[in-house]
């Protein structure tokens, strides 16, 4: 298939959806509203929501129910990526190759629209419109899911543990799996799970795609764990090499690069056998796997 045509046109559909759903620039406060959509419209790849849309696509389920849910993920993974950044936390000053929220709006603005930008997605899915149109006993189960994964049993527990690790040459592999299984595949295996739930999946299809999810969550961080020593500064949108520089825990700190390379090919592995009960819809899924782990940016 035609991945990079294909995530060209998903990303297309998930940032006119975007811009539907957020609130414009010169509603009051402005000042908050132009910060949230800095974050969103900085170009990212929306990896989650296509990830979501490509689940339903996978069980033969209708995209257009689970686009709102999409884009609620996209808010949920930029306002973590706007908190992230802060000089309380990472202290970046670039995100995909621009200034980071809180160098352009300043520190109060940034965590202000990170908080914004969450509650605005579960407005957004908690809908009766929405509601309506998907039905309860398919959204609930949803809106559980992706309250769960973003907390702190998912990517803020993540982020904890990711903070008071690092400069402790001592951890060990099980802290850096508990990070990277946290802080970012949480959010991606519940994007996959979500789909397929919205997707009218049975209960041996949702399963089936949570592997899936879970394994290409944890090679998404090995490979950006990769990517920050062999990547550039212009390939990365970041500063390379900040990981090592900040002492954080990461794969290559832990079992070196050949390893942490032979260990995302393993999950690539396990992410394309776990898509064995489905079809040719599944296509996008396993396309998408194997560019999560080979790609340069």
């Amino acid at each position: 298939m035609d991945l990079k045509g294909y995530l060209k046109e998903r990303c297309a559909l998930v940032d006119e959806a975007l811009e539907r759903h957020l609130p414009a620039e010169d509603e009051l406060p402005s000042s908050v509203h132009r910060a949230m959509r800095y974050s969103v419209f900085a170009g990212g790849k929306r990896v989650r929501p296509i990830l979501m849309l490509a689940a339903c696509d996978a069980v033969g389920g209708d995209t257009a129910l689970a686009l709102p849910a999409a884009c609620a993920m996209e808010m949920i993974h930029t306002y973590s990526l706007i908190h992230d950044d802060l000089p309380a936390m990472d202290d970046d000053d670039f995100r995909r190759g621009r200034p980071t929220n809180h160098k352009v709006f300043g520190e109060a603005i940034a965590i202000l629209a990170g908080d914004a930008l969450l509650t605005e997605a579960f407005i957004l899915i908690s809908s009766p419109s929405y509601a309506a149109a998907v039905g309860s006993d398919r959204l609930l189960p949803v809106i559980h899911e992706i309250a769960l994964c973003a907390g702190s049993r998912g990517m803020v527990g993540g982020q904890v543990v990711d903070m008071e690790s690092e400069g402790n040459k001592e951890i060990d592999l099980a802290t850096v799996q508990y990070i990277h299984t946290r802080k970012t595949g949480a959010l991606i295996k519940a994007s996959i799970k979500a789909g397929a739930v919205l997707g009218g999946a049975n209960a041996d299809a949702v399963k089936a795609v949570t592997r899936y999810g879970e394994a290409i969550g944890l090679a998404f961080q090995i490979a950006d764990d990769i990517l920050d020593i062999e990547g550039t500064t212009e390939q990365i949108g970041k500063d390379a090499g900040s990981d090592e520089a900040r002492g954080k825990a990461t794969y290559p700190a832990v079992l070196g690069l050949a390893e942490s390379k032979r260990r995302a090919q393993e999950l690539l592995d396990l992410a394309i056998e776990a898509l064995s009960p489905f079809d040719h819809r599944a296509d996008p899924l396993r396309e998408i796997a194997r560019y999560i782990v080979s790609r340069k940016s």
